[in-house]
């Protein structure tokens, strides 16, 4: 079945507001979520047939709180204690009575953030808040989520059952986190949206680079956060980030597939769109807020993009953006980019000995992005045999399809 792109659109959009709606009345996220779930694949199925109605917002809430009423009518049969019978009785009424201001003003009532907030509860681990994410705010099938994320349907299923499950053991409310809480949480639903949109630029595994299903909806979330909170920082760094390092997607390959680095792309099909808003996102926010972790990348990132050569690069600019980020939130992954940096600036000598502490680091001792590095800058300074050798270790190490087959390209390429 395919599904036009405005009306996929269309659903994701009105999705949080319905789930929203169902669990501010009733509670019971886990029945309420997958209420809307059946509503909107009814939608998908008939509204290409029938057109979009007048209404779309009320038709999705209408069939949503008729599939929770069936639900709880289903588990009343099952249960004969008349106390039960007694409470689905009234959930049923109320379930069928919607309220007037809800439906009447719908545009007052915009309940994405909360969800999100709710979908990164900490009693999550990271990979269900993904998951959660995905299908309660980005109104996601599961078929697709497991697609996106090439694990089987069954395996996706469970993992979203569980974290319906842990929120309401959590005995969390559809309510804002308290102020205490904020801060925290907010940072957990940046975190999700972000490894989203890395999953989707570079794909963990598989046959393929890039998934642009999987960054678009990031980008798609975090404009509807920005819209949410136009005044927070780091809100507007991530959709910058986003923005300027999803600018580059069409360079990113060739016809073959091969995946082509940043310095050797064409920068004529960098989309100027995303980048002209990406850049004057985070040239904004930096002037009215402290720098933060996505604001940092962001500059960075757009660094790059006024760059027209790759020897236009201001590295020495990137190199300190660099060194600020390291020490607000260091982690191996930015050594790593500083290392590159560092050898771009200092040469590629200073760029290996930033490298070495790595080697004894749990987290990157056997990732093949430190050995892919490693042999980039190897190769700049001129060392091929000890390059090679870091390539195809790199090559042995990755899961992505793409990443492999460029990796034994630079191998090959320095053996001749």
């Amino acid at each position: 079945m395919t599904v036009p792109a405005a009306v996929e659109d269309l659903l994701r959009t009105l999705a949080p507001q319905v789930l929203g709606t169902l669990v501010r009345r009733h509670g019971a996220f886990d029945a309420c979520e997958d209420a809307v779930q059946e509503a909107l694949l009814a939608a998908a199925v008939q509204w290409p047939q029938d057109g979009v109605p007048e209404n779309p917002r009320g038709w999705l809430l209408t069939v949503a709180t008729r599939r929770l009423t069936d639900q709880w009518r289903s588990e009343r049969a099952r249960r004969d204690r008349e106390a039960a019978v007694f409470t689905r009785e009234r959930r049923d009424e109320t379930a069928q009575t919607p309220a007037p201001d809800d439906d009447a003003r719908p545009a007052d009532r915009d309940d994405t953030l909360t969800l999100l907030f709710l979908c990164c509860h900490p009693a999550l681990s990271p990979s269900s808040q993904v998951a959660l994410t995905l299908r309660a705010v980005g109104g996601l099938t599961t078929v697709q989520i497991a697609r996106a994320f090439l694990v089987p349907e069954a395996t996706m299923a469970q993992r979203v059952s569980r974290a319906k499950q842990k929120i309401k053991a959590s005995g969390a409310r559809f309510a804002p986190p308290p102020p205490d809480e904020r801060d925290e949480r907010l940072r957990a639903v940046l975190h999700v949206l972000y490894l989203v949109f890395n999953e989707g630029y570079t794909a963990s595994s598989g046959p393929d680079l890039q998934r642009a299903d999987l960054t678009a909806e990031a980008i798609r979330l975090a404009r509807a956060l920005h819209r949410l909170l136009p005044d927070d920082g780091e809100v507007s760094g991530l959709l910058a980030l986003m923005l300027l390092t999803d600018a580059r997607r069409a360079a990113r390959s060739g016809d073959d597939g091969l995946l082509i680095p940043l310095t050797e792309q064409d920068r004529t099909l960098w989309n100027r769109d995303e980048i002209d808003e990406g850049t004057a996102l985070i040239t904004d926010a930096l002037t009215w807020s402290p720098p933060g972790p996505y604001q940092l990348q962001a500059a960075i990132a757009a660094v790059h993009a006024e760059a027209a050569r790759p020897e236009d690069t201001d590295w020495r600019q990137i190199l300190a953006l660099y060194r600020l980020l390291s020490r607000l939130a260091p982690n191996p992954m930015v050594t790593l980019n500083e290392a590159v940096a560092v050898a771009m600036v200092d040469g590629p000598s200073a760029g290996l000995d930033l490298l070495r502490p790595l080697a004894a680091d749990d987290r990157m001792s056997g990732h093949h992005r430190l050995a892919a590095v490693r042999a980039h800058l190897l190769e700049l300074a001129g060392d091929a045999g000890a390059a090679r050798e870091a390539y195809r270790r790199a090559a042995r190490t990755t899961t992505s399809l793409p990443e492999r087959r460029y990796l034994e390209s630079r191998a090959a390429r320095l053996t001749r």
